[in-house]
């Protein structure tokens, strides 16, 4: 089988798509690699409630600064009995890392007591399109 260049036009297919043609039918290894590409972009949607000395120390205000430099989108807000509360959604893998961001290192001058999870579940597409502060 003679490989040639792919014309532009397909560079900007989906690769899951694009590698079954370019592997031909039944071929073992352009459905595994379909399968390693939906994997890979597991979409993770999940609540959180931080507990501690999280208002008053800009904790909203890192919290979104850190969820656009992880590239995830939602939410967080302060409630009314001092703790803060959001969720975040996006790749499993950046969820993850903000979860312990959430739970372990927050704003400079916050002290984190314990962050709660809830609700976390596979969607199947974000369901906001950036990370906001809500009042």
């Amino acid at each position: 089988m003679v490989l040639l260049p792919l014309p532009l036009p397909l560079l900007g297919a989906s690769v899951s798509r694009l590698l079954p043609r370019l592997l031909g039918p039944g071929s073992s290894s352009s459905s595994s690699a379909a399968t390693a590409m939906s994997t890979a972009r597991t979409l993770k949607s999940v609540d959180y409630e931080v507990f501690g000395r999280v208002q008053g120390v800009c904790f909203r205000m890192y919290t979104e600064g850190e969820a656009k430099k992880m590239g995830v989108v939602g939410w967080v807000k302060n409630t009314r009995k001092g703790t803060v509360t959001g969720q975040v959604q996006g790749p499993e893998d950046k969820v993850n890392s903000m979860k312990t961001w959430l739970s372990k290192v927050g704003s400079p001058s916050s002290r984190i007591d314990r962050a709660d999870f809830s609700n976390e579940k596979t969607i199947s597409e974000l369901e906001y399109t950036n990370f906001s502060i809500k009042y």
